[in-house]
């Protein structure tokens, strides 16, 4: 059974003092400020600055005195007006916009009097512009006066305003104790102030600077905290914003030093703000409702039925009962705040309509029963609305109601006829989820760890839901879709990558390659290390299923890519250079054992089949592929591509860097560069790497057999010098380098074992030239 909502009569006023000037300031003037105590005895009513005659009205209910004042025109009037939360007496206080502050409250004697009168800006320059007052605390956002001369210019106009804070604390007769003036912001915008009870909400205006009209903050005192959000963009920050602790932020600063606030983006469309105990409830232009929390996150909690047709129409909002109500006009509407459905709809007698704070914990106890509900105030009384619920009304067990909600799922999915029945779920074993959701339901699992372990999917899974809405209203499509397919990436590398799920990420990054390569590089969290390399912070489950490969033996089905090969590809495409630091940060990551997979091949084999055949490849990427694999078979096989080349900086580097981990390939490529040295001279300029590279158990003797073996067949008899153009051959003299490096630890103390080496070790001068014929 639908529950209904009720509207019942409070008050007709006339228990209230000054009953005559209350209703008929309330009929008069729709923009007129109405204000409840903390304790639901006074209503205050203010005509502000602006109006054509500016009013204050303070009614007591029962005996308490009335407080009216009114000022001419021309004359300052208060530019708003707060309830103090002290609980021994009513006291107000009145904030003109020169910075005079005064508090009124209800002495011994019957009425009000003037308690205490200050500057909050002493000197004179200043200009307030907005105030608030939440919970012991007097904020206000004032304006900074240039002089003539130095009259500021956009935009630096639009930052000369500044936010500051004074304590208030309750005393005596004195009334209140102000506290030391503390800057909060200085350089910022013109900001809206709102209360909570907790929290305070610094809101653009109209006026606010286009460039910055999308960003709010919310400063938590209790917690010393500030909140800087962006709703638009889905970003919000905290930092610490502690007067106590001397903590003051220059806005400008502030927001260069959070990433993306700054981002282009239209001013927040706003028609209403309203401040609750859930956090800021806002209204666009569209008729769209949304609560932005304490801790920065949006959520849109539904949409009216009728969008306000202008900033000219009234509207106001409130919550009770885990229920949204929305006045618009004459038009009050009901709506769910977790599933945003439209629970009722009422048309009202009047459209000068004012919804009132609940009162603070330990109201009156004729009030308990409207405890939970939402006052509602007009000239033709003080209402209460709520939901009244039938005493018979039984509602079923969150139990029941998911074998219910199952069986309507599983009978959708089922091909067979017999009709499902929640009796037969709750004792069929292979319909197990209903079975598990009905026990942490039962209280098997807290609420709060049930909560704590959803809380990130539930979150994402909103936001999904809304990007989908946006992209389907045609609302800044490129960008809705990029941040769609970062969703989609991100959500299946926490799947297993088989079947529906591989061919659904091979979608993806044929589609959006460069979105997906972001959610990829997110999620395997890839960092350049300045060095030409790449480093992971990711677990290894995440690196295990992207290393994943497919069968053996079998290609897979339609072109589909495993994730390893379908990145490689997509990183190819996009940042070539980068293809080799990650394939070697994947032979790191995967571990011995990984590396080949179900296929047998080890991953630069892999990545290198992305590429293209054998012979089509780019050289220079197959080379860095071949080099970083760390494999004996490829490192020789890229040094043979590099001496083909006649790249031998780099060959003789090559080898060098491997040395240590593989002496077997460092004594083949030393073979294999030796072989070069001996047919030509192209090396000689890199002798004294060939030689670092020489492997320290060769003897000299081998040497010159390897050299031996090397050197060009001599094809006629030898002369003194080479022919005309010929290639200069071998010397001794390039040669002792070598030698002298293959018995670099000294000349052995034991007999020579070998014909040649005595001339490593020959001090004496060589003998005189003899004397040429001419």
């Amino acid at each position: 059974m639908k529950r209904a909502g009720s509207l019942r009569l409070l008050s007709d006023l006339s228990n209230f003092s000054g009953a005559a000037r209350l209703r008929e300031l309330l009929a008069g003037d729709r923009a007129i400020r109405v204000r409840c105590s903390p304790d639901g005895r006074h209503l205050l009513l203010l005509r502000p600055a602006g109006a054509p005659t500016p009013q204050l009205l303070v009614a007591g209910r029962g005996a308490s005195a009335e407080l009216e004042r009114a000022w001419p025109a021309g004359h300052p009037s208060p530019l708003d007006a707060f309830f103090l939360p002290w609980p021994a007496r009513p006291a107000l206080i009145l904030v003109w916009e020169s910075g005079l502050a005064e508090v009124w409250g209800e002495g011994v004697g019957p009425g009000w009097r003037l308690l205490q009168s200050t500057e909050l800006c002493p000197g004179g320059g200043a200009r307030v512009v907005a105030v608030a007052a939440p919970r012991g605390r007097l904020v206000w956002c004032e304006e900074r006066q240039a002089s003539a001369e130095g009259r500021l210019q956009l935009p630096a106009a639009a930052f000369s305003h500044r936010v500051c804070v004074r304590t208030l604390e309750p005393s005596g007769e004195a009334g209140t104790n102000l506290g030391c003036t503390h800057v909060l912001l200085h350089h910022c915008p013109l900001f809206g102030l709102l209360a909570s009870r907790k929290d305070l909400f610094l809101v653009p205006t109209a006026t606010t600077w286009p460039g910055v009209a999308h960003i709010l903050l919310i400063w938590s005192p209790g917690k010393g905290k500030v909140m800087v959000a962006a709703p638009r963009l889905g970003l919000f920050y905290s930092n610490s914003l502690n007067p106590g602790r001397g903590d003051t932020w220059d806005f400008r600063a502030l927001l260069r030093s959070l990433p993306g606030m700054l981002s282009p983006r239209e001013p927040l469309a706003v028609h209403t703000w309203a401040p609750t105990p859930q956090g800021l409830l806002l209204l666009d232009l569209r008729g769209t409702v949304s609560l932005i929390q304490s801790h920065g996150g949006t959520r849109v909690v539904g949409t009216l039925q009728e969008a306000p047709v202008g900033p000219g129409r009234s509207a106001a909002l409130g919550t009770f009962q885990g229920t949204l109500a929305c006045v618009l006009g004459s038009t009050l509407e009901l709506l769910d705040m977790g599933s945003g459905q439209l629970l009722e709809r009422k048309v009202l007698s009047t459209d000068r309509v004012h919804l009132l704070e609940p009162p603070a914990p330990g109201m009156e106890e004729e009030e308990l029963e409207t405890r939970g509900g939402l006052r509602l105030l007009s000239a033709l009384g003080l209402f209460c609305v709520g939901w009244e619920a039938p005493q018979s009304l039984e509602l079923p067990s969150a139990k029941d109601l998911v074998f219910e909600e199952a069986c309507e799922y599983y009978q959708r999915r089922s091909l067979r006829g017999a009709q499902l029945t929640p009796e037969e779920l709750r004792h069929n074993s292979t319909f197990r989820a209903p079975q598990a959701l009905a026990s942490i339901l039962q209280g098997h699992l807290p609420p709060s760890t049930l909560l704590t372990t959803l809380r990130a999917e539930l979150r994402d899974y909103r936001g999904l839901e809304q990007l989908k809405a946006q992209l389907v209203a045609g609302d800044d499509e490129e960008a809705g879709w990029t941040e769609l397919a970062e969703h989609e990436v991100a959500r299946l590398l926490k799947t297993e990558l088989v079947g529906d799920q591989l061919a659904q990420l091979n979608t993806v990054f044929h589609a959006l390659p460069t979105a997906a390569w972001g959610a990829t590089l997110r999620a395997l969290q890839l960092q350049p290390d300045g060095n030409g390399k790449l480093r992971s912070q990711a677990l290894p489950d995440v690196w295990k299923k992207v290393l994943g490969s497919a069968t053996a033996g079998k290609e897979p089905p339609n072109g589909i890519l495993p994730p390893f090969e379908l990145l490689c590809q997509c990183l190819y495409r996009l940042e070539p250079r980068w293809l080799p630091p990650f394939v070697e940060l994947a032979q790191q990551q995967g571990g011995p054992g990984w590396g080949a997979g179900g296929s047998g091949l080890p991953l630069y084999r892999r990545a290198l089949a992305v590429l293209g055949e054998e012979g089509n490849r780019p050289e220079a990427l197959e080379l860095e592929l071949l080099l970083g694999s760390g494999r004996p078979k490829a490192v020789l096989q890229a040094v043979e591509q590099l001496v083909q080349k006649e790249q031998w900086e780099r060959a003789v580097e090559a080898g060098l860097a491997l040395s240590p981990s593989s002496p077997l390939l460092r004594s083949e490529i030393f073979k294999l560069l030796l072989a070069e040295f001996a047919r030509h001279r192209q090396l000689d300029a890199y002798l004294p790497l060939l030689c670092r590279l020489c492997p320290p158990e060769l003897a000299p003797a081998e040497l010159l057999l390897l050299l031996q073996t090397y050197l060009p067949d001599e094809v006629g008899p030898p002369t003194p010098f080479p022919e005309p153009g010929a290639e200069p051959p071998l010397t001794v003299g390039l040669l002792r380098t070598l030698l002298e490096q293959t018995g670099a630890h000294g000349r052995p103390s034991g007999p020579v074992l070998s014909l040649y080496e005595d001339i490593l070790w020959d001090a004496g001068t060589p003998p005189p030239t003899p004397p040429r014929d001419l």
